[in-house]
């Protein structure tokens, strides 16, 4: 049986050759070994998670120890070298030379055995020099180097934000991100379902916002009786705020046009008290029926999966009451959870927002007069975000900025942009509507 670190080695390497995201390989790699023990899956999950996150940290400091540029490297080879070196320079608990003969052992068995006295020699080096970033006269990349994140994107941040804040997303960034429940308020209490959770071994604290929970020991979720008796769904804090956004009332008529995985229909449901209808559109079949079998483990009877493209909506229902439109977007809010977005060409982020201006449209066109229409997004990219939402008033006179105290309140002009912290939720956007009375 191959060892942990091997495994790892051959993820990140099938990521790299596919083009693939991590976890993809990651799980196709798991899945192809049944009988590794929970510690070793445990530290293959997180060699393959940090050295992606790390990447180009890893990279900067490789890179001075090679004869050649990394690129010209056997893909296993090059994946080696990055494994071994995040433990050395970011796993306190394993010694180097466990790093660098692990390293060396799996190129030879990976038929890339010509290479061990490179990964040996190269990996000796990084011990002994430990982490080395370019000079602080060139900010932008050790900013970059320090934080795994392309000076390109990097400079983006700063230009969004200033020096400062956007050297704390990049920080934040390489942090564990905290876990949100939302508690099903259908059927338990956030109190309840604390002591229930505590119970089974899974410690988790309230939040200042009402039905959520955060864990503070984390633990298979999937597992606990909790979770099979649907008390809760996995939520980020952010997003659970932009569904309290919309006011629902048990009764009215709410459309979710881009709901999967669910996490905001459920939530929705929930604050409905499951009275009323919930009509969830996804444009791919599996993801309907990931909606709604979280809907029946909920108990959440008023949710309809509905197999259409957003745009089309106004073909499936007439009227709500209100509408959410949480778009798809670069996802730069949420780099701490999914490493691989901060490495993806930005050339591509201008074919966002007339996307995400159609979404907008088509869900304005459903929603009644005197209802509500929230638009959001987990990306911190002002031309994904305000840019839209100032478009949109200047274009559809019939609706207007809300003006109530529960949307001020979280709000920094006119919308509301969440910074990721240490302790709270992603990053996100969100912004809401009111149309006017006819």
């Amino acid at each position: 049986m191959n060892s942990a670190r091997t495994l790892a080695v051959q993820a990140l390497t099938k990521a790299d050759v596919d083009d693939a995201y991590s976890t993809l390989s990651l799980s196709s790699v798991l899945r192809q070994s049944p009988d590794l023990s929970a510690a070793d899956k445990a530290l293959v999950t997180a060699l393959v998670y940090g050295v992606t996150q790390r990447r180009l940290t890893l990279d900067h400091t490789l890179s001075l120890y090679l004869p050649k540029p990394l690129q010209k490297l056997h893909p296993t080879v090059l994946s080696a070298l990055r494994v071994g070196a995040y433990q050395i320079l970011f796993m306190d608990k394993i010694p180097a030379s466990a790093a660098v003969n692990e390293s060396v052992k799996t190129v030879k068995t990976s038929g890339c055995a010509y290479a061990s006295g490179l990964v040996n020699a190269v990996l000796r080096k990084v011990a002994a020099n430990g982490l080395v970033l370019p000079p602080e006269t060139d900010a932008l990349q050790r900013l970059s180097v320090a934080y795994s994140c392309p000076a390109e994107l990097t400079q983006k941040y700063i230009d969004w934000f200033g020096p400062e804040t956007a050297e704390e997303i990049l920080r934040v960034s390489l942090l564990t991100r905290p876990v949100f429940l939302r508690v099903n308020t259908c059927r338990t209490t956030a109190a309840e379902l604390r002591e229930r959770l505590s119970g089974e071994g899974i410690e988790a604290s309230l939040c200042a916002l009402d039905g959520a929970l955060r864990l503070d020991r984390p633990g298979d979720l999937t597992r606990t009786k909790a979770y099979a008796q649907g008390l809760f769904h996995v939520q980020d804090l952010s997003s659970q705020q932009t569904v309290k956004l919309l006011d629902l009332i048990p009764g009215q008529t709410f459309a979710d046009l881009c709901a999967a995985p669910g996490g905001k229909t459920f939530t929705a449901a929930e604050y409905l008290k499951n009275e009323g209808k919930v009509l969830s559109f996804d444009v791919y079949p599996h993801k309907c029926k990931l909606i709604e079998d979280g809907a029946r483990r909920l108990g959440l009877s008023i949710i309809s999966p509905v197999l259409s493209d957003a745009r089309a909506a106004a073909s499936h229902i007439s009227e709500a009451d209100a509408v959410l439109c949480d778009v798809p977007c670069s996802g730069l809010g949420v780099i701490g959870r999914k490493p691989e977005i901060k490495y993806k060409d930005l050339a591509a982020l201008s074919e966002l927002p007339p996307l995400q201006y159609e979404i907008l449209c088509a869900g304005a066109g459903i929603v009644k007069p005197g209802g509500t229409l929230v638009y959001s997004t987990c990306t911190l990219n002002p031309a994904e975000n305000g840019d839209v939402c100032d478009r949109f008033l200047r274009e559809h006179p019939d609706f207007t900025l809300a003006d109530d105290e529960g949307y001020r309140s979280v709000c920094t002009g006119s919308y509301m942009t969440v910074i990721p912290s240490e302790n709270g939720g992603d990053g996100f956007f969100a912004a809401k509507f009111k149309r006017k009375q006819a």
